[in-house]
Order: C-alpha cells, then structure tokens, then sequence
C-alpha cells in the first residue's frame, strides 16, 4: 500500500468527518513526492466531487446507489486516478483501492469496488447537467447566475476546479492569494496608525499593515489560531461578535469578517459540500454582530473596511446596505474568481 493513497484516504475520512483538508494535508509527514500526490488527490477528489459520483454509478450501472463512506471515499480515489491523473499506473489505482476497502473493514464491498474501476476508461461522458459538469451544488450554481450571469457563474465555478497559484507577498514574503493581497491598500494605511485588525488570523494582512508602518492590533477569538499571526503586533483573544474591550478609538479597522468562504473554493473545495444555502444567514447575523461592536472603535475620520472571501450578497452588499447614514459607504469592491486573478473577495470601504 503506497504511503500518499493511505494518506490521502484518511484526510478524506476526516474531511468527511468535518476536517478541512489543507490544514489536515499540512499535519502529515513523509517524502515529499508521497504528500503532493496526496495532496493531488485529496484536493482533486474534492474539486471534482459531483462528476465523480455521477461516474461511479455511470461504470456501475446502478442508480442512486446507497454506499459507505469509506467505499464511496475509495471510489472517488480510484476513478479520479484513472481518468483525471496521468502517470498513474491503472493496476495501482485499482488494486490499492480495493486495498483500501479491505483495511477500512468493508471486506464484502472489495469485488464491487474491483469490478466497478475495471470498467472505468478516459472516454468523453455526456453529464446529465451543468452543475455536475461543473462539479458544484446545483443551488450555488443557481445563485451565482442570478447575481451574475450565466457566464461569469460558469467562470467562477471553473476557476473552482483549477490549483490555484501559489503567490508570494513581496512586502511579506508570505505566501498570500492576490484577491487577499488587494484588501489592507483598501485602507489607505499612512506610517504610524494605530490599526485594529479584527479577525487577524492567520496574519497575511497583519503582516501588510505592519510593512505599512502601522502599529497593529491583532485580535481573533481563538489563542492557537493567533500564533501564525506576527508577533510585531499585539495579539488580543476576543470574540469579536461581543462587546469589544478597548478603550482607544482606532485610526483604521480591519475586519475580515468569518464567511461562507464561497470565493475560496478552489483553495478549500470542501466548501461547496459542506455549506448549506440557509448557512449564509446565519453568517450574515454574525457579520451584523461584529461590525456593530468595531463601529464605535473608529476614529472621527477613520476608515473601516468590511471584507469577505464570499460571493454571496447576503454577506456582501446586504450587509453593506445596512451601516446607516452615520458610517457612509465610500465604495464597494468586488473580485471574482474566473475573471479576476486569485480568491473572490468583496470589500466595503466605510467613513
């Protein structure tokens, strides 16, 4: 059994279990060439979810199938090796998925998984729709070409599928995604400000404020996810969404609000299974929360600018529509994945 299958198959289990698999991937050791092929399938299982469940009923003949989980998780591996993969040797895709099964206790399941990735070829597959064609939940899709087109919600859904590109902050030296990268000058930071970066972790945009000349606060509601964030800057735990305990008014705040992550997805496509339609409320309810608490921590003149890594306007301009006339608006700022380099962010700027 080949380390990066045995690795990968238990990232799976744990993603399936509520994990996220980049941080999961990042705990795991071994050679290198054994973790990016894991990584490769970890991440590509994910991304191409839907077309890989829609191929194994296709190459088992059988509808609606009901399967473990560890099965339906070996599945997925084998035929996304087999199709999806090159230089994989078709024998090891199939017989280390059988493997898998037989270790995972499911030793009854072994021939059907066998028989079903025999039949597995690269031909062209006619999809029933264009959701699984684009492997993305057919009510996201729908919300995407309501806000934004048929077209540009196809963009966004294929730039899901793709690795994106790893980006170094020069200002950093961090690596950091473009559309993140493009928040902090929003901000319009002068050398020393007094800076309140609200949900900090995991401090790509506390190091860019701190390049800036800025003197930083940096808070996030939970110690370990502070660490990453750059000891430069004093680290507070809070919870953002309750009364916040300084007693300074700030010359800019920062929040990066906790969101859907729906601009994320290529980054983290574990999203796009996990997240229900009737999630996006209850984020907005927290965004309401923390804004309301950062607002009357800002400086007469101050700027505040509310960002998210999600495309949805429920987190978006619905909640950019509600500061009221005392916190105008100055502008709006929107990336969109398939049209625009890197993550999807939005950005309101606030006075």
């Amino acid at each position: 059994m080949s380390p990066a299958r045995k690795i990968a198959f238990r990232v799976l289990e744990r993603v399936h279990g509520g994990g996220y698999a980049t941080d999961l991937l990042r705990r795991e050791s071994g050679d290198p060439r054994d973790l990016a092929l894991a990584e490769s399938i970890v991440l590509g299982c994910l991304r191409y979810q839907a077309q890989l469940d829609y191929l194994i009923e296709f190459f088992s003949g059988r509808k609606q199938l009901k399967l473990d989980d560890v099965v339906r998780i070996a599945l997925r591996m084998g035929i996304f090796q087999l199709r999806y993969l090159d230089r994989i040797p078709a024998h090891a895709a199939v017989a280390e998925s059988v493997e898998l099964v037989k270790q995972a206790h499911k030793r009854s399941a072994a021939g059907f998984v066998n028989a079903v990735l025999r039949k597995v070829n690269r031909r062209a597959i006619t999809w029933p729709d264009q959701a699984t064609e684009l492997s993305v939940p057919a009510w996201m899709l729908a919300r995407w070409q309501e806000q934004y087109g048929e077209q540009a919600a196809a963009a966004i859904a294929q730039a899901a599928l793709e690795q994106p590109a790893a980006v170094i902050n020069p200002d950093t030296g961090r690596q950091q995604d473009p559309g993140a990268q493009s928040i902090v000058p929003l901000l319009e930071i002068a050398p020393g400000m007094v800076v309140l970066d609200l949900c900090a972790a995991p401090g790509n945009k506390t190091a860019q404020i701190l390049a800036l000349g800025a003197h930083v606060v940096a808070a996030d509601r939970y110690l370990k996810r502070l660490l990453d964030v750059p000891a430069e800057a004093p680290r507070v735990v809070l919870d953002a969404a309750a009364a916040l305990p300084f007693n300074v008014k700030f010359d800019r705040i920062l929040v990066d609000a906790p969101c859907s992550g729906t601009g994320t997805l290529a980054r983290n496509p574990e999203i796009k299974w996990r997240l229900r339609e009737t999630d996006l409320a209850r984020f907005a309810g927290l965004q309401r929360e923390i804004l309301r608490n950062a607002l009357p921590h800002l400086k007469p003149g101050g700027k505040l600018v509310y960002s998210t890594c999600s495309l949805e306007h429920e987190e978006n301009e619905d909640i950019a529509s509600d500061f009221g006339a005392g916190f105008p608006v100055a502008s709006t700022h929107l990336r969109l994945p398939g049209r625009d380099p890197g993550d999807g962010f939005f950005a309101a700027v606030i006075t």
